[in-house]
This record gives C-alpha cells, sequence and structure tokens, in this order.
C-alpha cells in the first residue's frame, strides 16, 4: 500500500495507525469540520437531518463530500490528520481476506525484498486484486465499483487531463461528472497535495471511488484520447493484444518488393503496428528499440533493449520495410523524403498512444537504399532516492561528503546507458533545497526535480555544453550539473568554475575511475588545478538483477565461495572482515513478473576514488593508470568488479553478469 491516503509507505510492516470507520461519533466529525471552518453549521444540520432519512446508512463525511459542503480532499485531510481509520491490516484481517499466517509471511517478505506490502500480497497469490482493492476502499471509506460495463460520460480533454496525470502507483480513470462535480475510480487515493492539486487542475470537485488496479487500465486504454482532431485509426487508440492480432490476415505472397512501395504510412494497419511495437517496449521496461529491415524479402526484426540486453522481440514482413521507418519519421516531425543521411528527432507519445513516454528518434541509412531506426524511451520523471543506488558504506560515506562540499569537481564515468545521469540527479535531490540555487546542462533532460533551473543543448543553434556552462557563471549558481564534458574547452571552464566557489558535476564516457583521470589529462587540462579541483570520481555499470520475486537462495559449496574469494583477492577480502559462513548467493529461476527470465531491473557496479593529498600529487606528475589505480585501492576503494562480487555474494545478481560488464 505504498502512499495509500497518506505519504506514508505501507512497507516493511511501518504501518500507519489510521481507522477504517470514525472513531468518534457522527456529531463529532462535524464538530471537527466545523472547527476547520471546512463546512457552515447550516450545512451540517441539513446533512445530519438527510442522513436520519435516508433508508440505509451512510457516513456524514461522505455525505458532506455528496452534496458538496466540503471537498473529499479536505475530508480525507481531515481523517488522517485525526487518525480515525484502523490500520490497513487489521481490515485485511476483519475481512477474513488473510490468515493471520500468510500475513506474516507477507511482511517478512516485505521487509527483507523491500517491496510495498500490497505487492507481496498479489505475488504471493494470498489475496486476489479484487480482494485488495475492495479491503482499501474499506480502508479508505470509499465505495467500490467495477469498471466493466462503465462507461465514461466525460468529455475527452478532461479525461485526457485526468490520465495523463496517472502516475505508479495510483492509476485513475474519470466515469461520471454531474455539474461541478467528477467521479475518478483510482486503484489507491491520492495523497492530500496530490488530490488538490488534480482539482486545481481539472477546476472540479473530485470524489474518488475505489476500483481494480487491471480493471482502470484497461479504462484508460478504452477511453483515452491520444491527440485533438484525427480519426480514431490515425491515432491508434486500440492497442490489440499481439502483433499478430494486427498482423491477421497476411500472407506469404504479400511479401514483395513491389507492395512495400505501395504500403504508406498512414495506413491504418501500420499505425496500429507502430503503436503496439512502442507500447510493448514502454510495458517491458526496454531503453530501447531497435528496427532492422533487410533488403529482398527478408523480415523486418525488431529488438528491444530490456536490462542492457537485446532481445528480439518480433520479425514483420518486408512489405514494411520502407512505411515504419517513414510512420516514425512522421511521428518525429523529420524529413520522410530524406533517406541518405542520419535524422534526429523526439516524439511525444501521448499524441499517438495511450501512455504518457518521450521517444528519441535516431535513423541511419543502411544497404539496400534502407534505414535502421532506433527509438530510446526516456524516463522523464523524480530522481531516484540516494539511499537506492546501492553504494557501499564506504562508497556512500566518501560520496555523500563530496557533494555536500561547497566548490569542487564531482565526476561520474562509465558506457552509455549505465546510469551516470540517474546517479547525478539523485545526488543533488539529496542536497537540493531552497538556500541552493543549482542549474543543469543535459542532452536531454530526462529527469526533472524542483527547485532545479534545468536547460537542454540545442547543437544547431550553436548551444552546447561550453556555451551553456559559461553561461550559467554569470547566473550566480552554487552547484553545476553539466550533462557530459565531451571537449576541452567544457572541461576547462567546469574546472574553472570548481575553482571559484561552484560544486559542479558532470560525467565522461570512460572504462574505469582512474582511467577518467588519464582521460581528462590528455586532453590538455593543467594538471595542478585539476587536481586542486576534483573531489571525487566515480564509475559505473548497471548489472542485472535476480528477479526478487522468484530467486533462489543457496549457501555455496567451498569450492564456489573459494573461486569467488580468489576473484576477489584474498588479502582484500580478509581485509573486508566478511564471515565466509554468513555468505548466501542465488540463483534465476523464473517466473511471471520476470518473463521466465529469472532476471529483473538492474542494480549498480561501483568503485569510487578520492582525492586524496597523496592523489593530488600522482596527477600533478600525470603519473599512469595503474599508479592511480594502486593508490586508490590502499585507499579503501573497490573495484567494479569487486564492488559485483560482493553484490554476488549478498544474492542480488550471478558472478556471470558481473564478468560480463565487468572489463576486469
Amino acid at each position: 500500500m505504498d502512499g495509500c491516503v497518506t505519504d506514508v509507505t505501507l512497507n516493511q510492516g511501518n504501518l500507519p495507525n489510521l481507522e477504517t470507520r470514525y472513531f468518534l461519533n457522527e456529531s463529532k466529525i462535524g464538530q471537527i469540520l466545523l472547527e476547520q471552518r471546512l463546512i457552515k453549521p447550516e450545512q451540517l444540520a441539513d446533512a445530519l437531518e438527510k442522513q436520519q432519512a435516508l433508508s440505509s446508512p451512510q457516513l456524514l463525511g461522505e455525505l458532506l463530500v455528496q452534496l458538496g459542503y466540503v471537498k473529499e480532499s479536505d475530508l480525507q485531510h481531515i481523517l488522517d490528520t485525526y487518525q480515525k481509520r484502523r490500520s490497513f491490516i487489521t481490515v485485511l484481517l476483519a475481512q477474513n481476506s488473510l490468515s493471520k499466517e500468510d500475513l506474516d509471511i507477507a511482511q517478512e517478505m516485505s521487509r527483507s525484498e523491500q517491496l510495498p506490502l500490497d505487492r507481496v500480497l498479489l505475488n504471493l497469490d494470498f489475496v486476489t486484486e479484487e480482494t485488495l482493492a475492495r479491503a482499501i476502499a474499506t480502508y479508505v471509506d470509499r465505495s467500490f465499483v467495477h469498471l466493466d460495463k462503465i462507461r465514461s460520460n466525460v468529455k475527452t480533454g478532461l479525461a485526457k487531463s485526468i490520465i495523463s496525470f496517472s502516475t505508479a502507483p495510483h492509476k485513475m480513470a474519470p466515469i461520471a461528472i454531474d455539474g461541478k462535480a467528477i467521479t475518478i475510480a483510482m486503484n489507491r487515493p491520492l495523497p492530500h497535495k496530490e488530490l488538490k492539486r488534480l482539482e486545481e487542475l481539472i477546476k472540479l470537485k473530485v470524489m474518488t471511488v475505489i476500483a481494480p488496479e487491471s480493471e482502470i487500465v484497461e479504462a484508460q486504454l478504452r477511453d483515452s484520447v491520444l491527440s485533438d482532431g484525427g480519426n480514431p485509426e490515425e491515432r491508434g487508440l486500440e492497442i490489440p493484444d499481439s502483433i499478430m492480432e494486427i498482423m491477421a490476415g497476411e500472407t506469404e505472397e504479400s511479401a514483395v518488393e513491389h507492395d512495400a512501395q505501395r504500403v504508406t504510412e498512414q495506413d491504418s494497419l501500420l499505425v496500429k503496428l507502430v503503436n503496439k511495437i512502442i507500447y510493448d517496449a514502454y510495458q517491458q521496461k526496454a531503453s530501447d528499440i531497435h528496427i532492422e529491415p533487410y533488403p529482398g524479402k527478408n523480415d523486418i526484426v525488431v529488438r528491444m533493449r530490456v536490462d542492457g540486453k537485446c532481445l528480439i522481440y518480433q520479425r514483420l514482413p518486408c512489405k514494411y520495410k520502407y512505411a515504419i521507418p517513414s510512420r516514425i519519421k512522421i511521428m518525429a516531425e523529420l524529413d520522410i523524403a530524406e533517406r541518405r543521411r542520419p535524422q534526429d528527432g523526439k516524439i511525444d507519445f501521448k499524441r499517438f498512444g495511450p501512455v504518457d513516454v518521450e521517444l528519441r528518434v535516431a535513423t541511419m541509412p543502411t544497404v539496400g537504399h534502407l534505414e535502421d531506426v532506433v527509438i530510446r524511451l526516456l524516463n522523464v520523471g523524480k530522481p531516484m532516492p540516494f539511499n537506492q543506488l546501492g553504494l557501499t558504506a564506504r562508497n556512500r560515506t566518501v560520496f555523500e561528503t563530496a557533494i555536500n562540499k561547497p566548490y569542487g569537481l564531482i565526476l561520474v564515468a562509465g558506457p552509455t546507458g549505465s546510469g551516470k545521469t540517474t546517479t547525478l540527479h539523485a545526488a543533488i535531490a539529496s542536497i537540493n533545497s531552497s538556500e541552493v540555487k543549482i542549474w543543469t546542462a543535459e542532452d536531454p533532460v530526462e529527469i526533472t526535480q524542483k527547485g532545479l533551473r534545468q536547460v537542454q543543448t540545442n547543437t544547431k543553434i550553436g548551444l552546447n555544453f561550453a556555451t551553456i556552462l559559461r553561461s550559467f557563471l554569470r547566473l550566480d549558481p552554487d552547484v553545476i550539473m553539466v550533462g557530459e564534458m565531451r571537449d576541452l574547452e567544457t572541461a576547462s571552464i567546469a574546472i574553472e568554475a570548481s575553482l571559484t566557489g561552484h560544486l559542479v558535476l558532470s560525467t565522461l564516457h570512460t572504462n574505469s575511475a582512474p582511467e577518467t583521470i588519464l582521460r581528462l589529462l590528455e586532453m590538455g587540462l593543467d594538471p595542478f588545478s585539476f587536481s586542486d579541483s576534483l573531489l571525487c570520481v566515480l564509475a559505473q555499470r548497471l548489472a542485472a538483477s535476480l528477479c526478487g520475486h522468484c530467486r533462489q537462495k543457496y549457501r555455496p559449496t567451498e569450492t564456489e565461495l573459494s573461486g569467488l574469494i580468489d576473484e576477489y583477492g584474498a588479502d582484500a577480502f580478509a581485509a573486508n572482515g566478511i564471515n565466509r559462513e554468513s555468505i548466501m548467493l542465488a540463483r534465476p529461476i523464473g517466473c511471471d513478473y520476470c518473463h521466465k527470465t529469472g532476471y529483473l531491473g538492474r542494480i549498480g557496479i561501483h568503485e569510487l576514488l578520492e582525492c586524496s593529498d597523496t592523489m593530488k600529487g600522482l596527477i600533478r606528475v600525470k603519473s599512469g593508470t595503474e599508479i592511480l589505480r594502486k593508490q586508490a585501492m590502499s585507499e579503501g576503494m573497490t573495484s567494479l568488479k569487486q564492488d559485483g562480487i560482493l553484490k554476488v555474494m549478498q544474492g542480488l545478481t550471478e558472478i556471470q553478469e558481473i564478468r560480463r560488464v565487468c572489463i576486469r
């Protein structure tokens, strides 16, 4: 029940002490509302009179909302503030929905796996989705409904605004509007502040009911509006269950070269096909979509990168080899007549499909007068909490100390897609406050934060990192984040800024922390200025994480454990003081949550080089990578591979995955 009613997270058994029905009598609730000046005496009297006249009992607060005398957001805030509910667990147990033994198992797993309790209950099949939704409805004193047969009477533009307001874990679908009030089905109620924001956005009083999440998602897909104007086929709103459903009726005979020229980018089937590919990629949490047409009668191969690995998603008839790239180029507002040169653009997919996601598109001419298309799905959203980055205790202490310095240079290194931007935003979020002025220059802006002033580069008009960074220095910043140090000019300005009272954070595409220092020196930076400014270098990778729902923990054999320790380094392992007997490994099993792969999501692997006085001296004389590495290791740095092996010994991933992502 992550975020249910209040901002309190129902994880690890840390449950708010709230009541499902009001502790106090109805007149006491009315008295509280009067004292808070949320209703008038005559409104309370009218509501009590109507309540007594009702044939079936109804809560006073619920009736006041229906009469329009009080906003639901205000009522729920009062209930939470005055603690008038039972705990959610008490509700489940009282409804005989859950045994005490099952609850104990779920709570233990919620704590150990750091998952929301309601998600664990569903994963273990201890409760059904409907049972959970009914319990939530009872918990927050709202009606439970089934949406299967409900058709919304809400206008399309308003429905689009409400659906776009939906964010995990809150799913919403408007179902009825009456005068100045609107009824919205939710899988769990919004926190008080968010509900207020929604009411301000749509200029209506919001009344909520509770429905199963899957039914709300179906209602969103059924009733969402994809764009203003145009016909439903062009929008491709109806997302079919499978590619095969779209391709029904296709035959081998149709896949010939002249048919490929006849398929147009506005073909309704093609529109649905492209939307389905993007929608499935979003659902599978893919980072990239690769569309690869081949000459002749060969099928088009569509691959998706999920958790860092490229997997074949589908093979499509060759008749679409020209039309699919053209359709995507139209969505990205690119030149469909230009097939000889690479192009890049972006797509706001909520104009075309039922999910709000931003896409980056890049095309590349290939043999046979064809074009490959790569689409990157940008997870625009809030920064990851700093404590979820997966840093070891030593790395976290060093990194936290660095980001709380008033000035200096912090670098995060790694290949494309290794989570560098996520790490930087998590670090900035930990120091983001009204007293600190923070500017960022990014390409593109993927994560947004309140309080940050964020700028996106535009090379077409000469707005590159160096230009933006130079302008930042005239804007009185405290903290500056630069998306990447691509050249000497950008690096030089960043070091100048870090030496003149600013904290500067940036990234580089290098393999390790020591190599990052050497790369910048080879660019031509002054080693004295660079060494004076540098605080630390964090190199990182992302490794596939074992699925928390199905992974199987086991005690390793002595041979297996000795092999891991030798790979880590026997002396270094002994210095860590880890008890061999306590080490538990894990292996992948496969379940519905991880699509039978055994892996779900990714974890960070890090090495953090702290720029000590000794390290500064080595930088000034331009010491080699190995000398820098040995010094850093003597000061407590663990290599990428060592950090990965530690996570293997925690049962988070497998050693094969660490070997895959770590060069040495």
